[in-house]
């Protein structure tokens, strides 16, 4: 398969980098260019699959530029355009004249990714025989053959056939994001297209209302991610807790307003909507913190998904299952559990759920040799994790704020050591989003790829 070519051009070196990073890490091919001169050249001599482009840059302004490349594009490279603070009608020009997409300044590494790769799957669709309104026929199935699980699965299909939103319910780990993806793929006859899936409580409280429901600019109706599909797909909204009184109030006018018109679904407005909770909803509406009408909408049918400790038998399975994913996605050497490695794992009581289970299956990969994962092995990893073995280097006369700077330091380069200085996979194992891992390391001024290589 041929690795996606992008090419980033922004007249800010620290922009560049970051953005070529991230990238990186994600496997994808990175040119950047500081002016438009220099990104002609990598248009000539290595056209890519996809641009990143500044509307400000010292020789020639990025409208210009996009207009140049639209008019005149061979290869058919999509153009997301960036813009600062100001500059968002300019951005709106920027689809008028064929751009794809628009991201603002300051960045969100979470949002760029999830463009990026919107951006060059609707390419990819273009150039390809269209199969929107297909339906899987091998939707991703929770792991499991317990009793529970069994049932879980059954209900989740019969839902999926109905198209009310559905409330997710359950700890943090348990698999909630999983099990949306099932109701999608499941594909009853009205859910088609993509499945996107938002973290709630990563969008800042004034910024929900853009991301999710758009805006309206100079007559140019520019749809949030709520809108923008009409009916297509299912869009999943984890945290749902974490929505302002405002993005609450608007979300339940749009529901309530298909509703109102003698619509007998929600296709006609929004796409399927799965949303998801770790605590319980009926607390906050008590306390008037989450809106009682709202609530009831989004619980028409409510599935609570259990925590792992409920369904042990099921664990066998799911080592099995985690093992073979990383070694076919991460290229990992194939180890397995030992019975007694996987009895003790049986009877652990995995407050982190299926997540924290993953994590193990992945670190054991990762810093583990052997084709064996033994009952040894196992129980070092459910210790709480010493980095040097030792009890801390770290001064205990230190304020709190400094103490735990050294703190972050430690834990986080015994991370790029497990990883070999892999960023973006230690941003998997600590659960932190890459975004502000790559600032922590530089704010601790820590250079990952220098951990990498003494590995």
């Amino acid at each position: 398969m041929t690795i996606p070519h992008i090419l980033v051009v922004d007249d800010e070196p620290d922009i560049r980098v970051l953005i070529r990073e991230i990238l990186e890490d994600e496997n994808y091919r990175v040119s950047i260019a500081e002016n438009g001169a220099i990104a002609r050249q990598v248009w000539q001599n290595d056209p890519p699959d996809l641009i990143l482009l500044d509307i400000w840059i010292p020789d020639i302004d990025g409208i210009s530029l996009l207009r140049e490349w639209i008019q005149g594009r061979p290869k058919g490279a999509p153009v997301i355009m960036m813009s600062g603070h100001g500059t968002v009608e300019t951005a709106v020009q920027a689809t008028r004249l064929g751009a794809v997409d628009y991201i603002e300044k300051p960045l969100s590494m979470a949002k760029l990714l999830l463009t990026v790769e919107k951006a060059l799957a609707v390419s990819h669709e273009l150039a390809s025989p269209s199969k929107i309104g297909e339906c899987s026929t091998s939707p991703p199935e929770p792991v499991g053959k317990s009793l529970l699980m069994t049932k879980l699965r059954e209900q989740a299909r019969r839902m999926a056939d109905d198209e009310a939103p559905i409330l997710l319910i359950g700890e943090p780990g348990s698999g909630k994001n999983l099990f949306a993806q099932y109701l999608h793929a499941a594909c009853p006859s009205k859910s088609k297209g993509p499945f996107t899936a938002i973290n709630i409580a990563s969008l800042k409280w004034e910024s929900q209302d853009l991301e999710l429901f758009g805006e309206s600019l100079n007559h140019q109706d520019q749809p949030g991610i709520l809108l923008e599909r009409g009916s297509r797909g299912t869009v999943f909204l984890n945290g749902i807790e974490a929505l302002s009184p405002a993005s609450q109030r608007r979300l339940y006018g749009l529901i309530n307003a298909a509703a109102s018109r003698g619509m007998v679904t929600l296709e006609q407005r929004l796409p399927r909507l799965v949303a998801a909770t770790s605590i319980d909803l009926r607390q906050l509406v008590d306390t008037g913190r989450f809106q009682e009408d709202l609530f009831y909408q989004l619980s028409v049918l409510p599935l609570p998904i259990p925590p792992l400790r409920e369904h042990p038998e099921d664990i066998p399975e799911l080592l099995n299952y985690f093992v073979n994913l990383l070694v076919e996605q991460e290229g990992y050497p194939y180890r397995h559990f030992s019975v007694a490695a996987q009895n003790r794992l049986r009877n652990y009581n995995w407050p982190g759920n299926v997540q924290e289970l993953r994590n193990l299956v992945w670190r054991l990969l990762v810093i583990g040799g052997g084709t064996e994962i033994d009952l040894a092995e196992v129980e070092a990893s459910l210790e709480p994790i010493l980095i040097t073995g030792t009890p801390l280097p770290i001064d205990l006369g230190l304020p709190l704020r400094e103490a735990r700077e050294q703190f972050e330091r430690l834990y986080l380069e015994h991370k790029l050591r497990e990883t070999g200085g892999n960023v973006g996979k230690a941003a998997k194992l600590v659960e932190m989003e890459r975004t502000h891992l790559y600032r922590k390391l530089r704010a601790l001024g820590i250079d990952a790829k220098q951990l990498g290589n003494q590995e």
